[in-house]
């Protein structure tokens, strides 16, 4: 591992922090823990801490003695000097004098003493650095290290690494007992440089960040070192020699991992998937021994918060045999939830706190021949899961290359699991009502489409935009940033529609809802229109939807969680304009096709609805043909688009709303919303 210090990074650091009142000491640690954290070997999510130990002002000027310590869920990589709160040392150092501490008295009592009250909680592991006397000091969840001490002779392995430059600690549950544990350690080996924390991870210490850092590169690149050393490698299993694709079998696995569906309320508490596989994952997955390995429990405590303590395996999937593997899918899927109610009604009898069982399905599954999914309720934390899950590939490789893989205790992962303080780094927050939900709008690049992503984004929903223009479709996603995604994709082309859809299936795990909403309009008298022009606006304004629909009830079939099929029709559906005949026509075809996907997919619980809109702003009705027909008209552009009954313009924000709407209404099908500001010639009759 190559150590990424800089000295001129460093006073750069400091330099830039010192007009804002941030002193040298608080300067370089946020460099040197931005250092550590932006190594996914090193920690992943809020893992992981570090600490300094300076002297600040308090409010009456005098200097005050404190630690600054990386606050609870900060992510290392991107961190400030906010997010490293500063507690009043020699108060917290009194607790150790103490025999016992709950959570709860220790929690408050570090908020007391804050600096500054507004802070962000303090780590879960601020007594630990506080008991000890180093200035600096880096505690990371090292993969290379895991892979080190997630063994049966873990403790003879760290002695034969480290020497004695490194005391051991063995496994204990964070908060104010490992802090004692540790303390007691340190003072039997005054001299060490770091710690190793059993089954969790490393501490280094130092008089300078410099130091700190270097030796925590130092200690992990030997702990690589030794990994090198009489590898074998994992036996691998045999497998179907043609394998269905990730398009084909995650909306399979992601309607059998919902957490609820209500047949009678048409909805469901769906999850988002985030498809990983390499070769090492492949490596990992493809094993003769999966089922022992993969099971065995976390590589690090606070994962489990993340992806529960062992992920879920499903059969390799077989190419044309998924109706079968379907099932075994299922299969797994209960298998998995009454271990987890075991695991939990075992455990929680042991507990002297009695917990609530948290959901029981996985958040993590390994597919054999095809590779691995992250779990969540929102792309972000699939996401999250699936980076933990690869660090786990990672350090579980590594650990049986060498010997066997090891985890703490069941109850100790239940422990963790439980702990308030722990599930309290994950927050919590009302969902959306789009929230957990696969959003595709084609036409998505600008006008109606552009803002119908916005809206369904605002709500919760992880959108995917589709256009034909990428530049377009990807500037929509960045706009609404997350994890949305933009797709290029020619909807009159039923191959690249199906192409899209299986990009956003593989992106997310499957499609809730479509606004199929991408058209033209083509003008001219439908006597003398020729055959050419006809048959484009056909092929747009009909065929295109068509194709469209029919991907998403593909998709949403295989899922088993119900969908919602939206489609952008026009009055010209139903009032005729002069001249819009070749567009008129498809439209009108269009509004019949909703009407008979409604009809034929209802027992799917798929709902098919539509918006029916009317002078828009938008690539249909540019600045251009406002300006020319106002003019023919007589009128003012504001008069012209504001010629309804309300006297307002429609813009495409509200017609997004009305998908939106229509999206959430679980209980209506086959309906028309119009949204025109009024237009009796227009109406529905």
């Amino acid at each position: 591992m190559q150590s990424k210090w800089s000295d001129a990074e460093a006073q750069d650091t400091i330099a830039r922090y010192a007009p804002k009142g941030v002193n040298a000491d608080l300067a370089v640690r946020t460099y040197t823990t931005r250092l550590l954290g932006s190594d996914p070997r090193m920690v992943l999510h809020g893992g992981g801490n570090t600490s300094v130990k300076t002297v600040m002002k308090d409010m009456l000027g005098e200097d005050v003695a404190v630690i600054c310590i990386k606050g609870s869920g900060w992510d290392m990589g991107v961190i400030e000097p906010a997010g490293l709160p500063a507690v009043k040392l020699e108060p917290l150092r009194k607790l150790l004098a103490l025999d016992t501490l709950s959570d709860e008295d220790m929690v408050n009592y570090q908020r007391i003493n804050l600096l500054d009250s507004t802070a962000p909680n303090p780590s879960v592991e601020t007594l630990l650095h506080a008991f000890l006397p180093h200035k600096f000091i880096d505690h990371v969840h090292s993969t290379a290290v895991l892979a080190l001490t997630d063994q049966p002779d873990n403790k003879a392995l760290v002695e034969e690494v480290y020497g004695d430059r490194v005391a051991y600690v063995p496994y204990t549950i964070p908060g104010f007992a490992l802090a004692k544990a540790v303390a007691e350690v340190f003072q039997k080996h005054p001299k060490a440089e770091g710690l190793v924390l059993l089954q969790h991870g490393i501490f280094t210490m130092g008089d300078t960040a410099e130091q700190a850092y270097s030796r925590m590169i130092e200690f992990v690149t030997m702990a690589e070192e030794r990994l090198k050393l009489q590898r074998k490698t994992l036996a691998q299993a045999k497998l179907p020699a043609n394998l269905a694709t990730v398009p084909q079998i995650a909306p399979i696995l992601r309607g059998a991992v919902a957490i609820e569906k209500n047949p009678m309320a048409g909805t469901a508490k769906r999850q988002i998937l985030d498809f990983r596989t390499n070769e090492q994952i492949l490596n990992y997955v493809n094993g003769a021994d999966l089922a022992r390995y993969s099971q065995v429990g976390v590589v690090t405590p606070d994962h489990t918060i993340r992806t529960k303590n062992w992920p879920m395996i499903v059969p390799a999937p077989e190419a044309g045999k998924l109706d079968a593997w379907k099932a075994q899918v299922e299969e797994a899927v209960a298998d998995y939830v009454e271990r987890y109610h075991r695991y939990f009604q075992v455990n929680n009898d042991k507990s002297p706190v009695k917990k609530k069982e948290l959901d029981p399905l996985p958040r993590v599954i390994l597919v054999p021949g095809v590779g691995m999914f992250g779990v969540g309720a929102t792309a972000k934390d699939a996401a999250i899961a699936a980076d933990i899950a690869e660090n786990a590939v990672a350090v579980i490789t590594d650990a049986e290359a060498m010997g066997e893989f090891r985890s703490i205790s069941e109850f100790d992962m239940f422990e963790v699991e439980y702990w308030s303080l722990e599930q309290a780094k994950l927050g919590k927050s009302n969902e959306k009502p789009l929230s957990r939900q696969v959003a595709v709008i084609t036409g998505g690049g600008s006008g109606i489409g552009a803002a119908t992503a916005i809206a369904m984004a605002k709500q919760g929903a992880e959108v995917a935009v589709l256009d034909r223009d990428l530049d377009a479709a990807q500037a929509v996603a960045r706009k609404i940033g997350g994890k949305a995604i933009g797709i290029a994709c020619d909807v009159t082309d039923p191959a690249a529609v199906r192409a899209a859809f299986d990009a956003v299936a593989s992106a997310f795990g499957g499609v809730d809802i479509v606004v199929s909403n991408a058209g033209a309009a083509w003008q001219g008298t439908i006597g003398s229109v020729d055959d050419e022009t006809l048959r484009k606006s056909f092929e747009l304004n009909f065929w295109a939807h068509q194709a469209v629909a029919q991907q998403a009830t593909r998709i949403m079939q295989a899922q088993g969680t119900y969908g919602c099929l939206l489609f952008n029709t026009s009055k010209q559906a139903v009032n005729p304009g002069k001249d819009f005949g070749p567009y008129g026509l498809p439209k009108a075809a269009t509004l019949f096709l909703v009407k008979q996907y409604a009809l034929d997919h209802g027992k799917d619980g798929i709902r098919a609805n539509a918006v029916n809109a009317d002078r828009i702003r938008s690539g249909l009705l540019t600045d251009e043909m406002v300006a020319a027909r106002s003019k023919a008209r007589g009128l003012s552009e504001a008069d012209y688009m504001a010629g309804n009954l309300l006297k307002r313009e429609v813009t495409a924000e509200d017609v997004a709303d009305a998908f939106v709407y229509l999206a959430t209404a679980s209980k209506t099908t086959a309906a028309v919303v119009t949204v025109d500001g009024g237009n009796i010639e227009a109406s529905l009759r």
